[in-house]
């Protein structure tokens, strides 16, 4: 009887417990949606405002709400799809997501923000990314922690999992009037925490921690991962002049394209592939902030 009794408060109690929950969820997401307008407003501010010192207010206003966001349980499964001035991608294996975005000054040059996300199925668990890119003299070479980060936008997460699990991240670096960049780098983690760059790129005599590209601002560079092939896609890079082989602003694509192709666990450096073997699928590309304030300008003039 005394076992009746309890099944019977169980089954009474059950639909208020799901009512609870239920009515607890709905009230996350819901204070995750205010949090996410406001970030769109002030994601607009940081890179629309024509005056510095309000761009940099703005963001230092975003990381803030952006904190206070991920602070809610479970914020790891809300996507904040709608902030299109920052990119927000997940590792195939939802182990963590990366926030990065940047912050263009008057000179012309970037400074980039970020932070990782691991997915701890509740309470919050993040590590601020701190662009360090000035005082890294060989960023090809160093292996760094979170708090020094050669600041890129990523838009491609690789996982490779033998022998050493680590993650291929695929970025966006912008530079200066006159140049720009994109960045193979490497992360992976030592119980949680992350390390930035792995000695895994073998190629022209030389063993890289990261791989980093710099060539004129006024051209495209394509860099993209093919699954298929297990490679690593670029545009062969060369200055219109041997004279300027020292001007990595004078750079562009020479249509010829080389890559890094995985082998046991590295990426060894292909010359001269053939793009026609290579399947169609395109990744993700980086959105050019300028494009994003067009497009936001566009909007609001609609409106």
């Amino acid at each position: 009887m005394k076992s009746l009794v309890v099944t019977c408060f169980l089954l009474a109690a059950m639909p208020r417990l799901i009512f609870a929950q239920h009515s607890d969820e709905n009230g996350r997401i819901k204070q995750l949606n205010l949090y996410q307008d406001t970030l769109i407003e002030l994601g607009k501010k940081f890179i629309n405002d024509q005056d510095d010192l309000e761009r940099k207010n703005a963001n230092y206003a975003f990381i803030k709400t952006l904190v206070n966001a991920l602070k809610i349980p479970n914020s790891f499964l809300f996507g904040f799809d709608s902030v299109k001035s920052i990119k927000v991608i997940n590792s195939p294996d939802n182990r963590f997501r990366i926030f990065t975005w940047n912050i263009k000054h008057n000179d012309g040059s970037y400074r980039f923000y970020g932070t990782i996300q691991l997915n701890t199925g509740g309470k919050l668990k993040m590590y601020p990314l701190e662009d360090y890119s000035p005082l890294l003299k060989n960023p090809e070479d160093s292996v760094t922690d979170n708090r020094k980060w050669y600041g890129a936008q990523y838009y491609k997460i690789v996982p490779v999992y033998a022998p050493k699990p680590y993650y291929i991240l695929v970025g966006w670096k912008g530079y200066t009037v006159e140049s720009t960049k994109k960045v193979i780098d490497v992360l992976s983690f030592t119980g949680d925490k992350p390390e930035l760059g792995l000695h895994v790129f073998d190629g022209n005599g030389k063993t890289r921690a990261r791989v980093v590209f710099e060539y004129n601002r006024e051209v495209s560079m394509l860099l993209r991962y093919v699954p298929e092939n297990n490679t690593i896609v670029f545009d062969h890079l060369a200055p219109p002049d041997p004279k300027l082989k020292a001007q990595h602003s004078s750079y562009g694509p020479d249509l010829t394209y080389s890559g890094y192709k995985l082998k046991n666990g590295r990426w060894v450096y292909v010359d001269n592939i053939d793009l026609r073997n290579m399947p169609e699928a395109r990744d993700e590309e980086y959105v050019d902030p300028k494009k994003q304030a067009q497009l936001d300008k566009a909007a609001a003039k609609s409106n």
